[in-house]
């Protein structure tokens, strides 16, 4: 068996690329999983190739050989501990490695969706969102909460990022999502299709002080400006979430979170 002992070796400066460089990420159409339940939960048949620790070698041998990633077909590598330590990106690496096909949904993709979800549908539209943590919790959120979709405003932070990938949970492989430049376009199509729109906005009215159309989508602002002026205009109707005390906003994966869950609540 080889192992690949050096930091210089081709394949594991690809990886460090792929981990730091979303253009590059693009340009590969590929992303990076890392953990050992990350693992579990990824289709295999989407997976390119799978790095492993020595150490790990030895404790995941026998799963890997059940998903059929061996060094025989080409997707395994094997690297020493001390290699996939600069390849990690956590501070304690569980030595599994994954890089996998990017996913392609479209808006015809979602569009088609709404008609499984015979109680309804939700739609979480996402303006400008800029941090992973965020964006990776509302698309672990999107799947506790049964969202049809998620649709994301281009100049929002790069789902494949690492750091977006871990926060999902696995659920980035469950969740249908989409990126769109044209959101104006986008919440006008979702209108042509029954969907009622709501934007998540401080001059709203009590998110809990009426009943919310079974299907609906939220419009969810940047995590310090808001929604712009121009998409909350494009919404049928502006609400709030309630707060105490002195807190003038919640952040953006909290308030989708809430929104979601009593769209999901009300449709239950």
């Amino acid at each position: 068996m080889e192992i690949i002992t050096a930091n210089s070796n081709p394949k594991i400066k690809n990886i460090n690329k792929l981990n730091k460089n979303a253009a590059f990420r693009k340009e590969e159409q590929v992303f990076i999983v890392e953990g050992s339940r990350m693992f579990r939960e990824l289709p295999v048949d989407r997976v390119k190739q799978v790095f492993v620790s020595e150490t790990a070698y030895r404790k995941y041998e026998a799963e890997l050989s059940v998903k059929g990633i061996t060094e025989q077909d080409g997707r395994l590598v094997v690297v020493s501990d001390s290699v996939f330590q600069s390849m990690s990106q956590t501070k304690t690496p569980q030595g599994l490695l994954a890089v996998v096909d990017r996913y392609h949904y479209t808006m015809d993709d979602l569009i088609s969706v709404m008609a499984k979800h015979e109680g309804g549908n939700t739609f979480l539209v996402l303006e400008s969102i800029q941090d992973p943590g965020n964006l990776g919790t509302i698309v672990r959120t999107a799947e506790a909460a049964d969202v049809t979709g998620i649709i994301i405003g281009g100049d929002s932070c790069d789902i494949y990022n690492p750091k977006v990938v871990r926060s999902t949970m696995g659920t980035i492989f469950r969740v249908p999502f989409v990126y769109v430049d044209d959101l104006m376009g986008t919440v006008d199509r979702l209108k042509e299709h029954g969907i009622v729109v709501y934007g998540a906005h401080l001059d709203g009215q009590n998110l809990y002080a009426g009943k919310l159309e079974k299907n609906n989508a939220f419009l969810i602002g940047n995590e310090g400006n808001g929604l712009t002026y121009e998409l909350s205009a494009k919404a049928d109707r502006l609400i709030r979430i309630p707060m105490a005390g002195q807190v003038e906003s919640l952040n953006a994966a909290i308030s989708a979170t809430l929104l979601a869950y009593e769209a999901y609540r009300q449709r239950k």
